[in-house]
């Protein structure tokens, strides 16, 4: 068995044209924390990780809908992470996938990993050279994992959290990286996170396969704007899902998403401006016209705008209603 894994490996380095990698100093460093994680009722999985390094998103997390995650940590070996999911995508289990990434790497003794395949299935290594504290917990449905901490007890604080969290995945993947840093976190300090989630079955399009995809990539408090960011990603699903339903002239369900979206983002004046040109597509002129008239005096250029929209069959108004508009 070992063998054929050992193949199997080998082919899916050739394919992809990517060397081995072990040690050295020229190595990327991502000294962090960060969970992987299924949700189970909606399938969807990710990872989350937060470092006192730039742009620690962008090597740590990997993850390919309807196959898993990876986060690859420590003294970075990137290539845990396309060849990682290319094992779970070839039958490997997590412990599997795991356990060969490392054989082949001389590196290993700094490495930190953690892999989470579609059905929830979860392994994590922490190599015994990895800067304490450093160590990782493995539960249902997650691991958190975490090296060159304050001390021993964020990771798991992080697991406390995130069980005992609510909401959407990436919610409750940012609670635990909060409770990680009201732990002390990094212990030298923070500036970047990243929160990836992938759809638990695969659409066939990479563009609509992520969930979430965001980064901070250099912040004095990266987590407080991750935290911003996401509230301002939901608001936008809304968004678009109002602009699904104009799409389909179901101006009515396209009123109640826009209307959505402004409660969770009220100072956003297009998420307004939106709701309005619904409003005004269900003959509510009256509501209407009071949202135009601020947004037309905080900025001319929507006003500018509207006139366009009428055109393009996005403002179902006659003639005298849009003067009527612009004469706000």
């Amino acid at each position: 068995m070992r063998t054929s894994i050992v193949i199997l490996l080998t082919l899916i380095l050739n394919f992809e044209g990517i060397s081995q990698q072990v040690y050295s100093k020229k190595e990327p460093f991502a000294h962090t924390y960060s969970i992987v994680a299924r949700d189970t009722v909606t399938g969807e999985m990710g990872v989350a990780v937060q470092s006192h390094w730039f742009s620690v998103g962008s090597l740590v997390a990997w993850g390919k809908a309807g196959v898993g995650v990876v986060a690859t940590q420590s003294f970075i070996n990137p290539s845990f992470g396309p060849r990682g999911l290319s094992l779970l995508e070839n039958g490997l289990t997590p412990k599997l996938a795991v356990e060969t990434l490392l054989e082949l790497d001389e590196g290993r003794d700094v490495r930190q990993l953690a892999i989470l395949d579609v059905h929830g299935n979860v392994n994590a290594y922490t190599g015994e050279k990895c800067i304490e504290a450093a160590g990782h917990l493995m539960g249902d449905n997650f691991s958190v994992q975490a090296n060159l901490m304050e001390k021993n007890t964020v990771w798991p604080a992080m697991a406390k959290a995130f069980k005992t969290a609510e909401g959407s995945l990436a919610e409750r993947m940012l609670i635990a990286m909060e409770a990680a840093q009201n732990e002390g976190g990094d212990m030298r300090g923070k500036q970047s996170v990243a929160i990836l989630v992938v759809k638990g079955k695969s659409t066939g399009n990479d563009w609509e396969d992520k969930v979430v995809d965001l980064r901070v990539e250099d912040s004095e408090n990266p987590l407080k704007e991750m935290r911003r960011l996401l509230t301002i990603h939901k608001a936008y699903e809304f968004m678009n899902k109002g602009d699904l339903a104009v799409e389909h002239n179901n101006f009515k369900l396209a009123k109640e998403h826009y209307k959505n979206a402004q409660k969770i983002n009220p100072d956003n004046l297009e998420m307004k401006y939106w709701y309005a040109v619904t409003l005004a597509n269900n003959e509510e002129l009256v509501e209407a016209k009071q949202i135009f008239k601020k947004i037309f005096k905080q900025n001319k250029k929507w006003k500018e705008l509207t006139p366009r929209l009428v055109k393009a069959k996005l403002l179902i108004v006659n003639e005298f209603q849009l003067q009527e508009l612009l004469k706000l």
